[in-house]
């Protein structure tokens, strides 16, 4: 694709004998809301993880942008604009809300030692600057009147949409959102989509979602690829991907005609 924002090409990772990733080759166009789903243990994360830099792959290329981030560590991959979120979550829970965001803001930020322990010069200014950016992110995911509220004591569903707006603090042009419903009830993953949804098209971010719930991905995600022990079995719009024989037996057991 000449406008690609990611693509994978033959990506594979092995933990001892197991193969973890085996050959995923997939693109997202700029500017995609695409889903990554399959069962638990199919090998989702490990992509993330791939792309974000946590894992070296044995093989392969992860080009974003047309540059392969295969050598880069993980604050490097984030500095070329891929922000993620985790599965298991990993807010400061002491800190209030709003440090939480302010956190991930202040790397768009420069001042030198001296103003960082004086608080003199511009770090005055861009502390402002980074408080108000903050504050219009937390309203953007419905967190503004929680902002000076210890992290930790929130609601799960609003903890999951605290990560999200710390993702885009980053201001990044690729997001990973990994499992996001997980541990929501049905009520807030309704909630969760219609803010998925928003976020991608008002910051006009390429958004890639994992999720082992199909039904959750099918509602927002024209495209979506489907993997199982660590391949792609399927990959499309939703009506393929519910319609195609390898992702009913992955998920129902269904067996595959030949």
């Amino acid at each position: 694709m000449a406008d690609s924002m990611l693509k994978l090409e033959g990506l594979n990772k092995h933990f001892g004998g197991v193969h973890a990733v085996q050959d995923i080759s997939f693109s997202l166009e700029r500017g995609e809301l695409a889903g990554l789903i399959g069962p638990n243990g199919a090998g989702k994360t490990t992509v993330f993880n791939l792309i974000t830099g946590v894992y070296s792959p044995d093989s392969g290329r992860i080009l974003f942008k047309g540059e392969d981030l295969v050598s880069l560590k993980t604050y490097e991959v984030v500095a070329k604009g891929v922000a993620r979120t985790f599965q298991n979550l990993r807010l400061f829970q002491r800190s209030t809300v709003l440090e939480n965001v302010m956190t991930a803001c202040q790397q768009h930020f420069r001042y030198n030692f001296f103003e960082a322990l004086s608080h003199l010069g511009r770090w005055k200014s861009n502390e402002k600057k980074i408080r108000e950016k903050s504050l219009d992110l937390l309203d953007r995911v419905g967190l503004a009147s929680v902002a000076e509220q210890a992290a930790g004591t929130l609601p799960y569903g609003h903890q999951r949409r605290l990560e999200i707006a710390r993702a885009l603090a980053l201001q990044p042009e690729l997001l990973l959102l990994d499992e996001p419903a997980a541990g929501m009830n049905p009520e807030e993953v309704l909630v969760l989509n219609e803010l998925i949804k928003n976020v991608h098209r008002d910051f006009n971010l390429t958004t890639l979602v994992i999720e082992h719930h199909m039904e959750v991905i099918m509602e927002i995600c024209p495209h979506i690829v489907c993997m199982n022990f660590g391949a792609k079995i399927a990959e499309g719009d939703p009506d393929h991907i519910q319609n195609n024989p390898e992702t009913r037996k992955a998920y129902l057991g269904e067996e595959v005609e030949d």
